[in-house]
């Protein structure tokens, strides 16, 4: 049970399996071990660690098994012992026949690196048969004129059993007329020739009987006998003869069924029934009685089956003639196949790995293989190439030994699997063919990272829209596969110091799916973005970044601010002179919206007034004008009440009130101003009368401490009445004392400023009830001078009144509320 010794000169078994293809994985040695046929299950064969130099442990890490050549398993790999056992008892002459060597084939392929070595196995034959006759008794008929010395071929035994084990020679009975001698045919099979030692004579023994044992050469040896009965005839001159002792004939094997091998023929000399010769196939195997059948007539061999140049490659069949009297001659045939290309190659996958990283490097090994072809010569020789352009190539390791192996990178994503097809040819004529397709399966790496369908994406939400709104979903795709390919998403953290704007929404990790955390407010967040994340689920993890926008959508929730006249006061007092002419400017009303777009789009409109087709207010600008000329029937005072009304649905608005005084001159303004008849309906009356009365009180106080003054300097005026004469005219702009009392209202008739003064008193654009401002004093000259000067004063009114009209349509002078 150990292996065959190499010849060639190395140092032990081990030495010859140092060579190892490291990128095909083939070694280039093979190892021979040999083992007893029928040897028991877990018989020991060989040590495959010790042989290739590695440990148990190793076998074990690198997955080390035995593959069989055959579809059958006949031996085992103990992966922890690297023992090679039997696995399943094999018959040398089933598996063989009389062919020898009888090699059982296999490779141990190891993975991590993948690598394989060839070994076979030896199967020494047991004696396990013993010698067979095919016919229990065997029957010869002698003539008694037969010469001592002449010859009687015997029906040979058949032996199974090869070598010393297989028959080696004959043996008869005691008897006083006939020995045995054992002949070697060409195939190396023994036969026995009866030999005649004495003349027989019918009327003294008309039969011979003995046994004839056929021996091996086992130990112990096995045996197997037959009866032989001579029958002697009478006399019969010639015996048939042969017209060639050996005939040599070839047949093709793919010859069919019942195709003439060969003629033989044979001719007797006598006459009569004797002459008549009947062939037959004499003392051949079963296998030969059962390829080969002779017409008895004729001589005619031919084919009972067709012939297989792979199982048997030449046959050597005895033919006898046997004349009527009984007298029989023997020559041979001596039939050799010829081969023909009628087995197409066979493709035996030894190794194959069905998935395969897409990472893999050129000259990967996907799959070993063998070509084999039953055929001999150039239709036995083969050649392997693979169909189709695909990233693989075939390596040749030994003559009939082939790799698969990678020719360039792969890429799952471009194609996930492969039907590699192997095609193996030989070179008969014609040719024959065989393919074999494996399927390789690519294993993802994460190699991609996902991608999203947009780099900005950009949703729209409603301010104040409530949490948990969903407002759209993002979408990112990776072309890996399995975890590789599984897609989270989330929010990438903003810089510190910038808006939080993660607060705002959220991300589902898994869908993408963006929703509202709280609800915003347009006038402060109108708008924001965040950058999001996508990541697979690889290992490492890959991941690609988008910008998603969030634009808020305002909505009408801010009525609009007033801003003239201001929130704070309940109603704004402007003046408006009596001849105001249509289209007069009287007050400009001013309001914003904190809202965006229609929603801060503004409409004035005149919701109320005392008179309404005296005012009018414009749409857009909020200019309170006249509607028409004033006239003597208005009312002194009117009331206005213009709405400010955004365009959002539903729209919001406000309301500011003003108060109008339509007035003839300044006196008639600051009589209204003190004495407001409607002053009782307004909320803030009692102050502003309190504030009249400081106003009048602060302005007789002046006015006493002016007229001391006066009253000081009049004796220095006396005596400069030059200097008085050449004083400058009163302004314009200014009202005299002369002018208060033009209209019964002066200020000298109540009572409070003398009438022996006036003063110069200009009310500027914009000023309040406060704002009186004392220039200097006028003199007062006789009494017929004032009398005279009344009427100049009037004039001057008169003239300084378009002045003030000026500047009442310039600025829209505005006295508090009344």
């Amino acid at each position: 049970m150990k292996p065959r010794k190499s010849e060639e000169p190395l140092p032990g078994r081990a030495a010859a399996l140092l060579l190892v293809l490291c990128v095909s994985g083939m070694r280039a040695e093979t190892a021979r071990y040999s083992v007893p046929e029928e040897a028991e299950r877990g018989s020991f064969v060989a040590n495959i660690a010790k042989d290739l130099g590695l440990t148990g442990e190793e076998l074990l890490a690198r997955q080390a098994r035995v593959v069989p050549e055959g579809e059958k398993q006949y031996l085992q790999l103990n992966q922890r012992t690297g023992d090679l056992v039997v696995r399943e008892q094999m018959d040398r002459e089933e598996l063989c026949g009389q062919s020898e060597p009888c090699l059982v084939r296999f490779e141990v392929l190891l993975e991590s690196p993948l690598q394989s070595f060839r070994a076979e196995v030896r199967l020494t034959d047991i004696n396990d048969h013993a010698p067979v006759f095919l016919n229990r008794e065997i029957v010869l008929t002698i003539p008694e004129s037969a010469m001592p010395g002449t010859r009687f071929l015997l029906e040979r035994a058949h032996d199974p059993d090869v070598g010393n084990n297989s028959l080696q020679h004959y043996s008869i009975s005691s008897n006083e007329y006939f020995h045995v001698y054992t002949q070697r045919r060409n195939d190396g099979g023994r036969y026995a020739e009866l030999v005649l030692d004495r003349a027989l004579d019918r009327e003294q023994q008309a039969e011979v009987a003995f046994i004839i044992t056929a021996v091996d050469g086992g130990d112990p040896p096995r045996s197997g006998t037959a009866l032989i009965r001579v029958v002697v005839l009478d006399t019969n001159d010639n015996s048939p003869v042969f017209t060639q002792t050996l005939y040599k004939v070839s047949v093709m094997e793919n010859s069919s069924e019942d195709t003439i091998v060969v003629v033989v023929s044979a001719s007797d000399l006598d006459s009569g029934t004797n002459r008549e010769i009947v062939y037959s196939i004499f003392q051949n195997s079963e296998e030969d009685l059962q390829t080969f059948q002779i017409n008895p007539e004729t001589g005619q061999i031919r084919l009972k089956k067709p012939l297989d140049y792979e199982e048997k490659k030449s046959y050597e069949i005895d033919v006898q003639a046997t004349d009527g009297g009984g007298l029989s001659t023997h020559c041979k045939v001596e039939v050799q196949v010829k081969d023909v290309n009628d087995n197409a190659p066979e493709v035996i996958i030894t190794s194959l790995t069905s998935t395969l990283s897409e990472a893999a490097p050129p000259d990967t090994v996907v799959a070993l293989f063998n070509v084999r072809d039953r055929d001999s010569g150039d239709n036995g020789r083969t050649s392997c190439e693979l169909t189709g352009e695909q990233p693989f190539r075939i390596t040749l390791l030994a003559a009939d030994a082939y790799a698969l192996v990678t020719s360039e990178t792969l890429d799952r994503e471009q194609v996930e699997e492969y039907n590699v097809t192997v095609r193996a040819r030989d070179e008969g004529s014609p040719a024959l063919s065989a393919s074999k397709t494996l399927l390789v399966r690519l294993l993802d790496v994460n190699d991609n990272a996902p991608t999203f369908t947009q780099a900005i994406y950009t949703m729209v939400m409603s301010e104040n829209e409530p949490a948990g709104r969903s407002l759209g979903r993002l979408s990112a795709t990776d072309p890996d596969a399995g975890e590789n390919a599984r897609v989270r998403y989330s929010l990438v953290p903003p810089p510190t110091g910038t808006l939080a704007a993660a607060s705002f929404v959220s991300v589902d990790a898994e869908s993408g799916t963006v929703r509202t955390l709280r609800p915003l407010d347009y006038e402060k967040v109108p708008a924001f973005e965040v950058t999001v994340s996508a990541a697979d689920g690889g290992s490492p993890p890959l991941s690609a970044q988008a910008v998603l926008r969030i634009v808020v959508r305002d909505e009408n929730d801010n009525a609009p601010v007033l801003l003239h006249p201001g929130p704070d006061s309940s109603a704004a007092g402007e003046l408006v002179p009596r001849w105001a002419p249509s289209g007069y400017l009287v007050a400009k009303v001013v309001a914003v919206d904190a809202d965006a777009g229609q929603n801060a789009w503004l409409n004035y409109e005149l919701a109320k007034a005392t008179e309404p087709g005296l005012f009018r207010v414009g749409l857009h600008s909020g200019e309170v004008r006249t509607a028409r000329a004033v006239s003597e029937r208005d009312a002194a005072r009117q009331r206005l009440i213009v709405l400010v009304r955004d365009r959002g649905r539903p729209p919001r608005s406000a309301t500011a009130t003003l108060a109008v005084a339509l007035v003839d001159d300044f006196s008639d303004a600051f009589h209204q101003l003190g004495h407001d008849p409607a002053g009782g309906q307004q909320p803030q009356v009692a102050e502003e009368e309190m504030l009249t009365t400081y106003l009048i009180a602060s302005l007789c106080c002046v006015s006493s401490l002016f007229l001391l003054s006066v009253l000081a300097l009049t004796a220095n005026t006396l005596c400069k009445a030059r200097v008085r004469a050449e004083l400058p005219p009163p302004s314009p702009s200014c009202y005299a004392d002369g002018d208060f009392a033009s209209d019964g209202v002066g200020v000298g008739s109540t009572g409070t400023l003398s009438p022996a003064y006036r003063y110069e008193m200009c009310l500027t654009s914009g000023s309040g009830r406060s704002e009186f401002q004392f220039v200097r004093p006028i003199l007062p000259s006789l009494h017929s001078n004032a009398e005279a000067g009344l009427d100049k004063s009037e004039e001057q009114l008169r003239r300084s009144q378009p002045a003030c009209d000026r500047d009442t349509q310039a600025g829209s002078t505005a006295i508090p509320p009344f």
